[in-house]
């Protein structure tokens, strides 16, 4: 009898990519019907494709990042999706991330959205303290020092770097606790004012506090990504993922 011999790649399809959506456990109809009613490519279909979901349902943002990018790490997959509850996606969202999955030469790409407030602005930054950077016109892809986390793709290559290198510390699952890393993290400071003879309290958000650290730290060019390293401004904004940030109590979309 002629025997067959299978050869393996060594890959695992299954781990290509990871989407996670950090929730309070209540959502829009409108973006339920967005998440789920998505196009997707062939060979990419959320029931055979190389799709993962993880949903971390009532933490803090940052804590719920840091159990995707556990998620992610621990099972080795080569993408992370941050897909946050309240940021509705255009219905091609995952057609456009598909090419930067199949390019697989930019490790950060963010969609567009605006924040939730009269007047509104882009959620896009070149540098810090000087406001939003708005040079651009809808439909450019922007290159920027500052992004937010609602819509945003990393390349795994990133997390694993700054997971080995970020401090333990513990979120509980009911009575269970789970030993998740500080990749990301919420920003803040408190300091005694003598003038008001009170203490002072400054927050910040572990959007801008993740984008400064992979700068500050060199994580792109030690995770494999010199040319990008070298960009003044290394994180991408393809302004065709148009996303709208809704209030979740109203419905109110933004802009």
């Amino acid at each position: 009898m002629e025997k067959t011999t299978i050869i393996k790649s060594g890959t695992n399809p299954s781990q290509r990519l990871l989407i996670a959506t950090p929730t309070l456990g209540i959502v829009r109809m409108e973006w339920s019907v967005a998440r789920h009613g998505q196009v997707t490519p062939p060979n990419w279909s959320c029931a055979f494709a190389p799709i993962g979901a993880v949903v971390p349902m009532g933490y803090l943002v940052a804590d719920a990042q840091n159990i995707a990018v556990q998620t992610a790490v621990s099972q080795n997959y080569e993408w992370l999706f941050l897909h946050e509850d309240d940021v509705v996606l255009p219905p091609e969202t995952f057609l456009k991330f598909n090419e930067y999955v199949r390019k697989d030469d930019i490790p950060v790409v963010s969609g567009l959205y605006y924040i939730k407030a009269n007047p509104t602005e882009p959620v896009l930054y070149r540098g810090r303290g000087n406001s939003y950077y708005g040079d651009w016109k809808l439909g450019e892809k922007v290159w920027a020092d500052g992004v937010p986390t609602g819509c945003l793709l990393i390349h795994c290559s990133l997390l694993k770097l700054m997971y080995a290198e970020s401090p333990e510390y513990i979120v509980h699952q009911g009575n269970n606790p789970i030993v998740v890393r500080k990749v990301f993290e919420t920003p803040a400071k408190m300091w005694y004012d003598p003038e008001s003879t009170q203490y002072q309290i400054a927050m910040g958000t572990s959007d801008l506090c993740w984008c400064d650290r992979v700068i500050k730290d060199n994580i792109l060019k030690r995770a494999g990504w010199p040319k990008i390293a070298r960009k003044k401004y290394p994180f991408l904004c393809d302004t065709t993922i148009f996303c709208k940030h809704i209030d979740l109590a109203t419905g109110k979309q933004y802009p």
